[in-house]
């Protein structure tokens, strides 16, 4: 918990500086109203993972002092974490590093792990045994996909205010429990370390949205949430492989199902954005019923209740991760209870019949 809270005020504070620094330096703020993907109505700073970012790498310094036995390991995953923040951040900056270059980063970043961190798939638990994939033919390739496919997600996520940073809160909460329970302290500091800087920018970002998470935010807490969960698994045989499947499904069936749902519905390339993600279609056609117009004000409180929809639906898949971390086949049920879920709710809001209990009736004043 120590290093939880010594990351929050660090993150607060720090996030409250470049709110205000930000505001006399325009290239960091943004002032895109009209992307299909916007939905705010004033220029908020894009660098709240600056913040993020630092206070890690402070509360780092301070854990290993603390804790000596995790200095080379912290480092490590803090030069591979630095790539992946990178090209997220100096997009935030400048908006001229596609979405491509940030991929390729993140990529990087997690072929560094690879080999620095021996982050690594290389089994995949099947009820009680497990399929080993001992060929780096496969498994090298395999992990970069996976990590720079789960920094990448939770990008993809990062629409509303608030969306991100809770859902992975949530996720790396449950890390540092899992990590208690089979005694992995360099997992279980490292996650309290990221959560807490993550809960230090969330109080600035909602439900006002002071500022935002940017690029380099959700690049840098997506690449850490799948290097962690990685490393929790493969460390730790006793947990199943498919606890880090069911715990970042909400991030990684969006991002697959957006990239299918473009590819062979639309026939639009997989890496065009769009408004019809599912927190765009809870924005667009559940809250907006509960608050009407899109004056400025009305917007905000659009936008700071359409992630609370996204937090219940992801702890769908967190908390059942959380409690059944060894049981692969009940955690494997759950994963298919979740995409079921998913495409049903999609379904209906798409055919503009969302399910009553989600439709609030309280307008604006």
């Amino acid at each position: 918990m120590f290093s939880f809270l010594v990351s929050f005020f660090a993150s607060a504070l720090l996030t409250l500086w470049v709110i205000k620094e930000v505001r006399l330096h325009g290239p960091a703020l943004d002032t895109d109203f009209d992307g299909v993907q916007k939905v705010h109505s004033h220029h908020v700073a894009r660098i709240g993972g600056l913040s993020i970012f630092l206070a890690v790498a402070l509360s780092a310094c301070i854990s290993v002092w603390r804790v000596p036995v995790m200095t080379s390991w912290m480092l490590s995953l803090m030069m591979c974490a630095f790539f992946a923040f990178a090209g997220g951040i100096v997009e935030d900056y400048t908006g001229k590093v596609s979405a491509r270059r940030r991929l390729l980063l993140t990529m990087f970043a997690a072929l560094l792990g690879y080999f620095l961190l021996d982050a690594r798939i290389d089994r995949i638990d099947w009820g009680v045994s497990a399929l080993p994939l001992p060929y780096l033919w496969l498994t090298l390739p395999l992990t970069v996909l996976a990590v720079a496919g789960i920094a990448n997600a939770i990008n993809i996520i990062d629409g509303f205010n608030g969306l991100a940073s809770v859902v992975t809160i949530c996720m790396l909460l449950s890390l540092g429990y899992v990590a208690l329970q089979v005694n992995d302290t360099f997992v279980l500091v490292t996650a309290l370390i990221v959560a807490g800087a993550t809960a230090g920018f969330l109080i600035w970002n909602y439900p006002v949205g002071l500022i935002f998470l940017g690029d380099g935010g959700a690049y840098f807490i997506g690449f850490m949430l799948g290097e962690l969960a990685l490393l929790l698994v493969m460390r730790n045989p006793q947990v199943s492989t498919w606890y880090a499947v069911l715990l970042l499904i909400y991030p990684a069936f969006e991002t697959l199902f957006s990239a299918y749902r473009r590819l062979f519905i639309r026939g639009t390339s997989p890496a065009m954005p769009d408004g019809i993600h599912l927190h765009s279609l809870i924005f667009r056609r559940v809250v907006q019923w509960a608050v009407g117009a899109r004056d400025a004000r009305a917007l905000v409180r659009r936008n700071s209740l359409t992630s609370p929809y996204l937090w219940m639906f992801s702890l769908m898949a967190v908390i059942p991760a959380t409690v059944f971390w060894r049981y692969s086949w009940v955690l494997m049920l759950f994963c298919l209870l979740f995409i079921a879920s998913y495409v049903w709710l999609y379904v209906r809001i798409v055919r503009f019949k969302a399910p009553r209990w989600m439709i609030r009736h309280k307008k604006i004043r």
